[in-house]
């Protein structure tokens, strides 16, 4: 063996094992989503082989008549836009709440900024169908929560805290809150407090220095967080599925029906690529926007 092509070898097998995984537990499934979702559809469960169209797609927004005319059905799209609209609402709460705590955290002590870190994780040692059975026991009718409202003589009737967009917010909240603060924490933990000194040397306010010390620097971790915090409540199923009730479907629930009760698997394979187009689109968009932050910070 030349020693030119040596170091290409080398590259070729510690790259070899990762490339062959990915291959066939990422790029094949997704290749074999695509092609179902192309299939006919076998009413009996399955697919119909060879029968190629795109009449899962077309499903996502009109509907065939009787008489075989194609009309608009919104349907589907507003379970869309609902799915969007949670992951949004998820990752904004998260957003304003684990800022605080992760400057909270950043200004601790070494000893305490691990205690800390270790009670933020903490949830995650329990399985999160349990934490979605926890908050049906708060939420109910004569749950923890109107229980103590009623004895406070704050309210005179339970109020409708589950089964609703709500209840699928807070279960979805409460679930990828540390995927906000952890990331932030990362990068509030390199900043050089002594700028933060410095700003109030020269006579900044508490929100002055916020604005234009502290926000700028921790801005990619801000977005790192809001990426890890949308991507997986858009495809969440479990919080939903059981806060929800039934009432407030996602995208993840509507899939899960479409390959159980529906027996429809093109369309449910193409209710998937779309899932993965939106979350392709809002990793564009991170990629874009941080590219756009180093470039500034240049």
């Amino acid at each position: 063996m030349r020693a030119s092509t040596r170091p290409l070898v080398f590259r070729i097998l510690l790259i070899g094992p990762a490339a062959l995984a990915m291959c066939l537990f990422m790029v094949i499934p997704l290749m074999l989503m695509g092609w179902i979702s192309i299939q006919g559809r076998d009413y009996s469960g399955g697919v119909l082989w060879g029968e190629i169209g795109f009449d899962a797609y077309t499903r996502l927004f009109f509907e065939r008549e009787l008489d075989g005319t194609i009309a608009l059905n919104l349907n589907y799209f507003k379970i869309i836009l609902r799915s969007i609209w949670l992951s949004a609402l998820t990752m904004t709460i998260s957003l304003v709440v684990g800022f605080p705590v992760a400057l909270f955290m950043a200004t601790r002590s070494q000893r305490w900024r691990a205690v800390l870190i270790f009670m933020v994780t903490l949830p995650f040692w329990t399985n999160l169908l349990v934490r979605n059975y926890a908050w049906i026991l708060l939420l109910r009718d004569h749950g923890t929560i109107n229980n103590t409202l009623l004895w406070l003589g704050v309210i005179s009737e339970p109020l409708p805290l589950l089964h609703n967009q709500l209840a699928v917010a807070i279960g979805l909240t409460y679930s990828f809150m540390p995927f906000m603060v952890l990331p932030i924490y990362s990068s509030l933990e390199k900043i050089d407090f002594r700028l933060v000194e410095a700003s109030f040397d020269l006579y900044a306010s508490r929100w002055q220095t916020l604005k234009r010390v502290i926000l700028p620097l921790a801005f990619p971790g801000m977005v790192a967080g809001c990426i890890l915090v949308f991507v997986p409540s858009l495809g969440s199923y479990v919080t939903p599925e059981l806060l929800g009730g039934g009432k407030t479907l996602m995208i993840g629930n509507l899939i899960g029906l479409q390959f159980g009760a529906a027996r429809n698997w093109p369309f449910g394979a193409a209710l998937g690529m779309f899932l993965l187009l939106l979350v392709l689109i809002a990793l564009t968009s991170y990629a874009r926007n941080y590219r756009t932050n180093a470039q500034v910070g240049k």
